[in-house]
């Protein structure tokens, strides 16, 4: 399958780069260093389950050297996807599928506006990773998986197409009965874990095992858990938990890529992950403190951080 892969970070270059060691017709759009080390050094991968380089690599900054393809893979971060949507534009094609793996809820919604309903899937991925060096990229944890679908929930041939080719790559795939639980699944694990971290500027391992920490990371699941639930998506009854006993399982080191972004100066997804939260919550009349509080708190940095993006 022909794939193109708009994002080459952590997230699209690790299954980017499964794709293309499984025989798939792979480009990576990148750009600065990253895209130089690609084009020169090809793209390697350091993972627990062992080392992979992919050389040579095909990665460009222009897409329309590119042509259509069959589906893209969106991995920009939730701030970038606008000018990722703009440039674009050359890969699609009259049947290209557009599967977004960006985190937030509602990703898809803006591909659908872009390009229509009929090229928009809905999806996530699941994976602790991030570009290390240019040309590099380091899982640190968790199974990678990629849970797909149609915005419609419907089973269609497109999505177990893509679905195949995927786990032939040797990714784990979830194709859910019900896409939003899954989106809003993953925006109470990312978004309590990535906010607590940065505003405690603690990892996984303290956040966990620091008791006020701890509730603090727990009241803000349990926020977002209303806030779905007051938005029409019912999640487990049990999602809390779950996912309280998955960061327990987390290395003691890991940590959220806001909260990665946040410590390192650069503009984050803060706006996409708590902001929504908040913004979604005062629609739908239910109180999130917690989390209003950690994003009033993150708010001057992120903005300073985007001023100093913006004057680069």
């Amino acid at each position: 399958m022909r794939f193109g892969i708009v994002g080459a970070g952590g997230v699209g270059g690790y299954f980017g780069g499964r794709l293309a060691q499984a025989g798939n017709d792979v480009t990576f759009i990148a750009r600065g260093g990253h895209l130089e080390a690609l084009q020169t050094r090809g793209l390697r991968i350091e993972s627990p389950d062992g080392p992979m380089v992919i050389n040579p690599v095909r990665a460009t900054d222009e897409a329309s050297s590119v042509g259509p393809v069959e589906t893209v893979i969106v991995a920009v971060k939730t701030w970038q996807l606008s000018d990722a949507i703009e440039s674009m534009r050359p890969l699609m094609g009259g049947n290209t599928a557009v599967l977004p793996l960006l985190n937030g809820v509602d990703a898809s919604d803006q591909l659908a506006d872009a390009f229509g309903e009929d090229r928009a899937l809905n999806g996530l991925c699941r994976i602790i990773s991030h570009r290390s060096a240019p040309g590099v990229v380091t899982h640190v944890g968790a199974v990678p998986t990629i849970v797909l679908g149609e915005r419609s929930d419907a089973r269609s041939e497109r999505v177990e197409k893509i679905a195949a080719v995927l786990q032939a790559a040797g990714v784990t795939v979830d194709i859910p009965e019900k896409i939003q639980v899954a989106l809003w699944t993953k925006l109470l694990f990312v978004v309590s874990l990535g906010g607590v971290g940065a505003v405690t500027r603690a990892s996984t391992g303290v956040v966990r095992s620091t008791p006020e920490s701890r509730q603090m990371l727990e009241g803000a699941m349990c926020e977002i858990r209303d806030v779905a639930e007051g938005r029409g998506v019912p999640l487990p009854e049990d999602i809390v938990e779950t996912a309280l006993s998955f960061i327990d399982g987390m290395p003691a080191q890991a940590m959220a890529s806001l909260h990665r972004d946040i410590v390192d100066g650069r503009p984050s997804e803060l706006d996409a992950w708590t902001g929504t939260v908040v913004r979604l919550g005062k629609e739908a009349k239910v109180p999130t403190p917690i989390n209003a509080c950690i994003f009033a708190s993150l708010l001057p940095q992120e903005r300073a951080a985007r001023d100093t993006h913006r004057s680069a």
